[in-house]
């Protein structure tokens, strides 16, 4: 039987019980909140999973040591104490990220010299040789949690922050993050049942995220690598099969769109539904929020207007009244979920909230605020059957507290900046292209998988096209799955799962 073990999840601050709810979805067990990170155990496979499947999670961390520690030396003692072998030859390379709250240690870079004098120290006494540090692409990644004198040291099992799906190619300025995009859109409960608006969807990261929930689809199914890919115990054929297995995957008979009045906003976004391969079931339009009108289907509206902080826009104020009359005139019978920074932006909205959910986006402490537009006055839609309130959304308020009794986060959030690995931010992401990589592998089979070309074009087929995560190769969501490896799809009737079967990347037909 697989061995299990303790890990821990990372996401933002707010999105805990969100996550907590994905992972025991996911089958983890021992699940528990903390702050911004969400503990669990499971094993090998479970790992693999967790970085693979999860929405909201940032980092996925091994725990491979807990110490007490009053000073430098302590740290550096501790350390040494492992047997570095085990983990590390000295031909790899390694790399040591930290993140300190504790008065003894006043800069996390000091913390992270120490980690990695000790690991280098260790392994020149009994090799003769030292391992290299490698900051862009080490072969192994270590993360060390410092609170107070307790210290946790983690192998980092996701690498590149698990918000970088691999989907987006062009970006606007200040994009949202896409776990919190997510984590939002998560906790609205919607699921695909209806369909999804985003009227100011700049580069169109709430419609993606949405079209992956609402078919079930994995995030980690356009991102190129994993951390725990290079650990000397990595079971290729298991992720394999994690990584071809679409049995969970599921149809989604509504539509999503996406409006905004920026043309080159719309552009960007139609690019990165593109590369998603989601375009069967995405569209974006070129539209002024003002000249939305009713929708013909029931539908729910998730979207996030201009704070003022890093946008900057005309008449800010003016913007959120015309949101505010937009929904009440042209949005009757629907659910409208607002993300925003000022309260005097919410107060132009003019509309009474249901419920108020405290979020980060970046440094700023923003709420999610849902707007129930109905007919008449509430008491009669509440006589009528109406529910304000679901038992989940009570649950998600009673976050609130959290947040007032812990304030001090947004400033400490401010001057640990450098500490969060770049996951706890927002980011501006531009057009870049990247040339052939290859990547090494154990056996022929998993040698040459390459980025995709992200210059290239592309076919936009019915049903989207999907990267093989080798390269060059994409594949029709609705019809011909390739495998990782660009193996070329064999074909079966149309009867089993729509016309189309996985296959498993060393180019052989999974059976059944």
């Amino acid at each position: 039987m697989e061995q299990t073990f303790e890990l821990i999840a990372k996401t933002f601050m707010g999105l805990e019980p969100v996550l907590a709810k994905e992972l025991t979805q996911l089958g983890a067990n021992d699940v528990q909140i903390g702050r911004r990170m969400v503990s669990f155990t499971g094993d090998k496979e479970m790992m693999y999973r967790a970085n693979f499947q999860l929405h909201t999670a940032i980092k996925i961390l091994k725990p491979i040591h807990r110490f007490k520690a009053h000073s430098a030396d302590d740290v550096y003692e501790e350390i040494k104490k492992l047997d570095w072998t085990d983990y590390l030859s000295d031909d790899k390379t390694f790399a040591v990220d930290s993140v300190v709250f504790s008065e003894e240690f006043r800069h996390s870079k000091f913390v992270s010299y120490k980690v990695k004098d000790a690991i280098v120290d260790q392994l020149r006494e009994r090799t003769g040789k030292r391992p290299n540090i490698s900051v862009a692409n080490p072969d192994l990644r270590l993360h060390i949690h410092v609170a107070d004198d307790q210290c946790t040291l983690c192998l980092d099992s996701s690498g590149e922050s698990l918000h970088r799906r691999g989907y987006r190619q062009e970006s606007v300025e200040a994009p949202i993050n896409e776990v919190l995009a997510a984590g939002i859109i998560l906790m609205t409960g919607w699921q695909g049942e209806t369909d999804f608006i985003d009227p100011m969807c700049g580069s169109g990261t709430f419609l993606i995220e949405a079209a992956l929930i609402a078919r079930n689809m994995a995030p980690g199914l356009f991102r190129k690598e994993y951390a725990f890919e290079k650990w000397t115990d990595f079971d290729a054929d298991l992720f394999d099969r994690i990584y071809n297995d679409d049995s969970q995957e599921r149809e989604f008979n509504h539509h999503i769109y996406g409006y905004d009045i920026d043309f080159k906003a719309v552009n960007t976004a139609r690019t990165n539904v593109k590369a998603a391969g989601l375009s069967d079931c995405i569209s974006v339009e070129q539209q002024d929020f003002k000249d939305f009108t009713q929708p013909k289907d029931k539908a729910i509206i998730v979207t996030n207007p201009p704070y003022g902080e890093r946008i900057s826009t005309p008449n800010l104020l003016e913007t959120y009244r015309m949101i505010g009359e937009r929904l009440k005139h042209q949005f009757m019978g629907g659910d409208a979920w607002i993300l925003s920074y000022r309260e005097e932006c919410f107060e132009q909205i003019g509309l009474k909230p249901s419920i108020k959910i405290p979020l980060y986006n970046g440094s700023l402490e923003c709420e999610l605020r849902k707007y129930q537009m109905f007919d008449g006055k509430m008491r009669q839609f509440r006589s009528e059957g109406g529910t304000v309130k679901t038992e989940e959304e009570k649950r998600q308020m009673a976050q609130t507290h959290r947040f007032k009794k812990e304030r001090e986060f947004k400033q400490r959030l401010t001057e640990q900046e450098e500490n969060e690995d770049a996951d706890i931010r927002s980011f501006t992401f531009h057009r870049h292209e990247l040339g052939e990589e290859r990547r090494e592998y154990k056996g022929d089979r998993r040698e040459n998988r390459e980025r995709f070309d992200r210059k290239g074009t592309r076919p936009d087929r019915k049903g989207g096209d999907r990267f093989d995560r080798k390269g060059g190769d994409r594949f029709d969501h609705k019809s011909d799955r390739f495998d990782r490896r660009g193996g070329k799809p064999q074909y079966k009737s149309s009867e089993n799962r729509g016309g189309h079967e996985r296959f498993d990347r060393s180019g052989g037909k999974r059976k059944k």
